[in-house]
This record gives C-alpha cells, structure tokens and sequence, in this order.
C-alpha cells in the first residue's frame, strides 16, 4: 500500500475516531451568498469553478493566467460589430500584450513564494518554519475543516492563532494557496477576523484559488470591510456562479465614483431575481455611500431569521443596527468580529468586547483599554459606570484594602463568564499589588486573575499566602500555582494532590492531569492517582495517540492544532481529563511549556 492511500486512509480513519471531532463538518451559522445557500460554492467545502478549468493544488504548478486585458486590468472588452467581429483597426502582437500586462502584473522579484506563507517568525512569535515537520497537507487540512471552533480554552486559541499565523512551510501535498485558505477559514470562525486577513493578504491575488476566493469573501464580511473585495471581485467572478462577487463589483463601482455601471448591475441581479429583500437592500445601502450617489435607504429586518455574512458584514460596514435576537443567534465568534468594527459605537461593541476577551481574541490589556474609552464616552450605559469606577480604584486605589475590595466588585459578576471577565480586567491590577495577608478567597482569585493574562511570575510571588495548600480555603489558588508557575514554588506531593482531588470532581482530576502532563509527579504515581479519581493516562483513541505522536516528533505546529481539536467543547466540565492530560503533556514536550501551564492552570481556575 503506498504512502499516499495510507495518508488517505488515516486521515479518513481520524474523523471517525476522533473523539468529539466525530460528526459532520460544521455548518458555519454565516454562511456565503445570501438568504437560502445556493449552489455556489462555500467555504466549508472545495468550491468547485464554473469553467471546466480545474484549480491547480500541486507547488510549483504554473497558475492559470489570463490574457484577456478586459480581466486583468478592468478595462472594457473590446468593442464588437453585428457579426461579432472586433472593430479594433489592430490587434496587439504578443509581445505588445505581454508589456501591457507587466504594467499591472507584479515583477518576479516583488512576487511572494508559496512555498511559505504568513506574518510570524520565530523571532516575532512564532513557531519554526518545519513546525508542522513532514505531516501532509491534506491531513492537516482536513482537521482544520472538522473542528468546530470556537473552542473552550482561550490560551489554547492564543495559541492557535499564533501557530495558523506563523510562516510555517507549505506541505507538499497541498497547494500554497490552498494551505492559506483552510488557516484563514479556521481562525474566521475562532472570531479572528484581522488575523484572517493578514493570511489572506499573504498570497499575491493571481496565486488565488476558487477556494480562496471564497474564504478571502467570508474573511472581509467578517471584517466589515466591503472595500477589501474591490482587487479580488474581476477574477472571482471568472471562478463562482455566486451573485455576491457581482455584486461586489456594483459595491466598488460606487467607491470608484462609477455609479453608471453600479445601478446597472444591481438593477441586472434584481431583475433576475438572484438577489432580493434584506440582501439587495443591504447591497443599495452601500452602494449609496459611494461618490456621487443619490440612492437612500432604509433597512428593516421584519421577517428575517437568519444572520448571514452577507448580511453582517454590510450591516456592520454601514452601522445598520441588527436586532439583538439575529446577533445572539449567531455565536460567539461573531461577536468577536464585532468587538473590532469601528464604526460602531463603543456601547454597542461592550458585549462583543468582553466576548472577544473570553475567547482569546482580545487581550487583558486591550479589555482595559475598552473600558478606560468607554467611561470617557457619555453615551456609556448606565450600568457600566459602576464597573468603570470599580475598575479605576482597582488600579489606583489609595491602600492595598481599596484595591481588593474594588477587584471583589468585578469578580462578583453573574456566572463564569462574567467572573473570568472580571478576572482578566483586573490581571494587571492583581499583579501590581505586593504580596500580603488577605483573605482566602480573595488570594484564590488574585492568583487566577494573573494566571489569566499569563503574569505567572506574578502568581508564583503569592505562594506564601496559598499555605501551600495546607488551608482549604487557599486550596484552589495552590492548586493553579502547583500547574502554572514558571517554577516549583509550592510543595506538590501524590498525597496532596490526591486529598486535594477527593469531592472536587472534574476540578481535582484536571489537577493531576495538569501535573502529570508537566511531568510534576512521578509516571507511575500520576498513573494510580488518575486511576483511582476514574480516569487513565494510557492514550486510547485515535486522537490521543496522534498527538502524543505528533510531540514525540517535535511539531508544535501539529500538537497546538491537535490539542485545539480536543478542546472542542463549550464547557469545561465537559471536558474529559485525559484530553488535558495529553494536550499538556504533548505542547510541554516540544517546548511550548507556557502555554501547556496556562491551560492546565485555566482548566482549574474555570471549572
């Protein structure tokens, strides 16, 4: 049997067994187009071109150019007689066509490899070139296309994110193109809308694939940036049957102040009926922002049910208000997109900022950021001045005592997520405050609040105050410090973790998985103490020993996407231990021992 079917049949194997990945591919709550899905092609699947012409996925293959300038260049076709015959007196010799597409073409030496593709290096953050070391493409892109993001673990997507950007080599079985396209879809529906765009904006626009061209219009919706279409719609069109890249190009007609050529095409798609209601409305909306337009319109969203890209990213681009039921209807990674949309204004982005946080998206820093502009805005809700003020005593309170009790009021809020966001605006704050006597809850949450944003060396200061978990009470912010910092700073023994583990169910298991995985207690006690709290360190799926194999190769790139697909679950009391145990286990072995901390730490901290 050859590698190639083997790899086939892997890959196959792998989607079945793998645990929680075993189900369809998802079914993205935006889909492309508009209204109904047609049969254009969608990002979740390999769009197929309207010409029998098939899409080259093979490196260095040569790509398919096009030598009709009415293509490349925008410039009309030529003019045709009765007969269809053209009424140029000349036509242009080879070599005439040849320098007139150089004007438009990018020369040899500003053209950008296939070969490699994306902002980070290892010197900006990210992992190395041969982080996915020799796993096949078309392996990799097929767990990219089943995982259901967002996922549970925000260091986790931090770490995605970064791993997807990273300028990694193209494997050999998958097109340069192809490769950038399954990273960009992925972190679109992670909520990473800028991130998907550096990605997209990474491969030269005559490299593009049909594939890409679908997901570089999902990446642009995302961003509310309809003006991004403007240089991909001429050869887009060429590959879809989709009315959204023309109307894309009656969208950039308007901003070239072509608004002759912008009404015809939008009167040609209602005409034909392929666009209508709210999407055509949307379309006329934008196109009315154009130079020289006269078109006003309003939009109501009486009688629709459905929140599509389409239909975010226009309404986000214009500052049309969606209704709350549609937004709340389309999930949380969408909210993500929102949380970067300036045009709107800073209440309405609240909740899509502090989503964004807990998905990873945003930082601590940029959360407080939020906040500090947000108080400053009169239009802020009233109920938010109370956390403002709170936040503002938190870092500048006149005693230590202030500084707690304001933290206290942000950590109150109603359910985890509220709390985690809580924790995350005051990790600067809690890491800025000297080490004291407090109370014992509120050292529990001073450690998460660092933990949270990564400040480990923070953390590990208030070692003292957990008593080593000696006092209950202290027990959980001993537990984080036992998996989280940098270092040995608290006494971990199997018969601590064991005591600590008894009545905390799924909280005490991930204790000893995390401490198993960062090799903090012995192999053989870590394994009796998993067995006797009712879980095993043995892999047993499929996936489980894909990844223990991926770490004993050296590919963070492959464990960080292996360890996000077993973090497929919305609630970390859903999460199966042994899946932190071998996702700490494998990102600490080839090196990647913060982020493995971090999660381990997360996973208690969130439970």
């Amino acid at each position: 049997m050859s590698a190639r079917i083997r790899w086939t049949l892997g890959v196959a194997a792998l989607g079945l067994a793998l645990p929680v990945v075993a189900q369809k591919s998802p079914t993205s709550l935006l889909p492309p187009g508009f209204g109904e899905p047609d049969s254009s092609p969608a990002p979740q699947t390999e769009p197929t071109p309207s010409s029998p012409r098939p899409a080259s996925t093979t490196p260095g293959a040569t790509p398919n150019l096009r030598l009709d300038m009415s293509a490349i260049t925008g410039a009309p076709a030529p003019a045709t007689n009765a007969a269809g015959e053209s009424e140029d007196d000349e036509e242009l010799t080879p070599e005439e066509l040849a320098e007139q597409q150089a004007k438009y073409d990018l020369p040899e030496t500003a053209r950008r490899s296939l070969d490699r593709i994306g902002p980070l290096t290892p010197a900006t953050g990210g992992i190395p070139a041969n982080g996915f070391g020799r796993q096949s493409g078309q392996f990799l892109a097929t767990l990219m296309r089943v995982s259901r993001a967002p996922f549970v673990s925000r260091w986790g997507s931090i770490l995605l994110r970064r791993v997807l950007l990273s300028q990694t080599d193209t494997p050999g079985d998958i097109g340069g193109a192809e490769w950038a396209a399954e990273r960009a879809w992925l972190l679109v529906r992670m909520g990473e809308a800028d991130a998907a765009r550096l990605v997209v904006q990474s491969v030269d626009n005559d490299q593009f694939t049909p594939r890409l061209y679908a997901v570089a219009m999902q990446t642009y919706l995302a961003s509310a940036d309809p003006t991004g279409l403007c240089p991909l719609y001429e050869r887009a069109a060429a590959d879809s049957t989709s009315p959204s890249w023309q109307m894309a190009h009656a969208m950039c007609a308007s901003f070239s102040a072509d608004q002759g050529t912008a009404s015809a095409l939008l009167n040609e798609a209602q005409r034909r009926g392929r666009v209508t209601g709210i999407d055509y409305r949307l379309t006329e909306k934008v196109v009315g922002a154009g130079a020289n337009s006269r078109r006003s319109v309003k939009i109501e969203w009486d009688g629709v049910d459905q929140l599509t890209a389409w239909r975010y990213g226009l309404a986000t681009a214009m500052n049309v208000d969606i209704p709350p039921a549609l937004m709340n209807s389309a999930g949380s990674h969408v909210r993500a997109w929102q949380a970067s949309a300036p045009m709107l204004s800073l209440p309405t982005r609240l909740p899509a900022v502090e989503a964004a946080a807990r998905l990873g998206v945003f930082s601590s820093s940029a959360l407080v950021d939020f906040y500090s502009q947000l108080a400053a805005d009169e239009s802020a809700p009233d109920e938010f001045r109370d956390r403002s003020d709170a936040l503002r005593a938190a870092y500048a309170g006149g005693t230590i005592g202030d500084r707690v009790e304001a933290m206290r009021k942000l950590w109150g809020g109603s359910g985890e997520a509220a709390h985690f966001v809580g924790l995350l605006a005051t990790a600067r704050a809690a890491a800025a405050l000297p080490v004291a006597d407090a109370d014992p809850a509120d050292v529990n949450a001073l450690v998460a609040a660092m933990l949270s944003a990564g400040y480990d060396n923070n953390a590990a200061n208030w070692s003292r105050a957990v008593a080593a978990g000696q006092d209950d009470a202290t027990a959980d912010g001993w537990a984080m410090l036992a998996v989280g910092a940098p270092r040995l700073v608290v006494d971990i023994t199997p018969g601590r973790a064991g005591n600590y583990a008894e009545g905390r169910g799924v909280k005490g298991q991930f204790l000893i998985a995390g401490l198993a995985g960062l090799a903090r207690i012995g192999g053989a006690e870590a394994a009796q103490l998993a067995a006797d709290n009712g879980f095993s360190l043995q892999p047993r799926s499929l996936w489980e020993r894909a990844i223990d194999a991926a770490a004993q190769r050296g590919e963070p790139g492959t464990v960080a996407l292996l360890a996000a697909i077993g973090m497929q679950v919305t609630d970390w009391r859903r999460m199966p231990a042994e899946h932190l145990y071998h996702i700490v286990s494998a990102l600490h072995r080839v090196g990647l021992d913060p982020e493995a901390r971090m999660i381990a730490a997360e996973a208690i901290m969130r439970t």
